[in-house]
């Protein structure tokens, strides 16, 4: 079952109003890939919206309505088979060929 946008921020603008919003889809296909980002304007409402729709369902898919502190999804630490892990986030830079067109990022949905 695919849910929209104005669909999830309907339900959690009941217990706080909605910054942003990001379902996360197949970049190939559209479909949703089954779990979105949500930024609340507030701490309260974020809490009450966590308490009141951790574990309820939409159709037959129950949510999980977690909290994060920092802004940022959590980020996976690289793996190298020449000494483990990597303390530090990767570094990169775009770089663009001639005569390629710069796509911009699609951006976060604001209410």
């Amino acid at each position: 079952m695919d849910i929209t946008e104005l669909e999830l921020v309907m339900r959690f603008s009941l217990h706080g109003d909605v910054d942003t919003i990001k379902i996360v889809r197949d970049k190939k296909t559209g479909n949703c890939k089954g779990y979105a980002f949500l930024e609340m304007k507030d701490q309260e409402g974020a809490e009450r919206a966590v308490e009141a729709l951790d574990g309820t369902f939409i159709g037959d898919r129950m949510l999980s309505v977690k909290m994060t502190d920092d802004k940022q999804p959590p980020v996976k630490k690289p793996f190298s088979k020449f000494g483990g892990n990597f303390s530090s986030r990767p570094s990169y830079q775009k770089v663009e060929r001639k005569g390629e067109e710069f796509k911009k990022k699609r951006p976060r949905k604001q209410f």
